[in-house]
């Protein structure tokens, strides 16, 4: 993979950091389901990270045991590796997991013991549910974005696999890791 060059001042590390504490607090299903902002303002608006280096900390994270944040230490990474060198690589994690984690994980606390504490609640019941829908929206916008830059429509086997995936899931009781290896074979072998 070839390094983007981008040249990045204090101001743009503030920036970063303060767009990931903003995203931190719009990530309800967690980071992953801001990764359509995050492609836009990386990739789109600043260009500090290239459409392949996007995918592949997605892609990576995602393969990869722990959980799936781990991501947008990979974004980070790539967008200090791409401002010249491995300590502003460090940097790039730091402000952006930084940035991703404390505001959400500060706020989830404090609503979560609020929440436990008042779950009888007719209001609490109500947001509980009505999160699902939103939730399932901003995955679904992550989806898109991620199938769209892989040839979009063109690629009609990767939107059967996914179509399919999504019917086996929902009507079947097979684990969601057979259905990752079964797609990863699909993909080695150059059906998607």
């Amino acid at each position: 993979m070839s390094v983007h060059h981008i040249v990045l001042t204090w101001q743009d590390w503030i920036d970063l950091f303060g767009h990931y504490l903003m995203l931190s607090l719009m990530s309800l299903g967690g980071a992953i389901s801001t990764s359509s902002e995050m492609h836009r303002y990386l990739v789109e608006q600043q260009g500090w990270l290239t459409q392949a280096q996007f995918n592949e900390a997605i892609a990576l994270a995602q393969a990869a045991p722990g959980p799936n944040v781990l991501f947008v230490a990979l974004m980070g990474w790539h967008v200090g590796l791409n401002a010249g060198s491995t300590a502003a690589a460090f940097l790039g994690v730091a402000v952006t997991m930084v940035g991703i984690m404390l505001p959400s994980t500060i706020f989830t606390y404090q609503v979560a013991q609020w929440g436990h504490r008042n779950r009888e609640l007719r209001a609490v019941r109500a947001f509980k549910q009505g999160m699902g829908p939103l939730v399932i929206g901003m995955l679904l916008s992550t989806a898109w974005l991620l199938a769209a830059s892989g040839g979009g429509g063109a690629n009609l086997p990767l939107w059967l696999l996914a179509a399919g995936s999504c019917v086996v899931i929902w009507r079947t009781r097979i684990h969601l890791l057979w259905m990752l290896a079964a797609g990863a074979l699909l993909g080695a072998f150059g059906v998607v």
